[in-house]
């Protein structure tokens, strides 16, 4: 199956990306400027794409993500520390991003042949992403099937929607993903800042899967803490 796969440079999507390519063909990695604080992503998102052999494009979206305002990775509110599950860790949610990035990714797998889009959206998102839920995926699958109705028969394909963070970290050693050379703060510092929600999940799923964590952390001990409040 010719794939494009929507690709952050995150620990998630690389890690799709190795997936695609050990399972199917993997045609292309696209990935997206909105102007996020942690863009530094995208130059992960080339490392893979360079690892791979595939082409990489950048789609240039800032004028959009500049309307989207209100977000702490697109405007200027502060990134909150925490775990994913709590409440506030909405202020993170960038209104209808990845339908804008679905959409544009149909549109040139369409033009490219390709077969399918794959996404790394995961279960962990679920609680604060509306556009991360397996509801949200069949609705979207069921939009392109009639935007494309004729043209083209995409699938959308996203194996980790059901899966835990700690379960893509295994996937991801099963298929050689280079996890230092990815990407997650949501503070785009020097380093991983230890504290953001998408840190202490990073640092949490790799504990939970008994793997070696390889990531360079400013705090590495504060995911203890955000678990233990979380439970409390």
């Amino acid at each position: 199956m010719k794939t494009l796969v929507i690709c952050s440079g995150g620990l998630d999507s690389v890690s799709l990306a190795h997936k695609v390519a050990a399972e199917h063909q993997l045609a292309s990695l696209l990935s997206f400027d909105y102007g996020q604080r942690h863009r530094k992503e995208l130059g992960f998102a080339a490392l893979c794409a360079d690892r791979l052999n595939v082409l990489h494009r950048i789609i240039d979206i800032r004028e959009i993500g500049r309307g989207l305002s209100g977000s702490a990775l697109t405007d200027s509110v502060d990134v909150p520390d925490g775990h994913y599950a709590e409440d506030r860790m909405k202020v993170t949610v960038v209104p209808n991003r990845n339908a804008i990035m679905l959409a544009t990714a149909f549109g040139f797998a369409a033009a490219q042949g390709a077969e399918a889009v794959a996404t790394a959206v995961h279960g962990g998102d679920h609680f604060i992403y509306p556009d991360c839920r397996p509801a949200f995926i069949d609705a979207f699958q069921m939009m392109q099937d009639r935007a494309l109705d004729g043209y083209a028969n995409i699938r959308l394909h996203a194996p980790y929607v059901n899966l835990t963070k700690a379960d893509i970290v295994e996937d991801g050693a099963r298929y050689g993903t280079q996890f230092a050379e990815t990407w997650s703060c949501y503070k785009g510092g020097e380093r991983h800042c230890g504290r953001c929600g998408t840190c202490v999940e990073r640092r949490e799923a790799f504990h939970l899967a008994r793997h070696p964590d390889p990531t360079n952390y400013e705090d590495g001990d504060f995911w203890l803490e955000a678990l233990h409040r979380r439970n409390v």
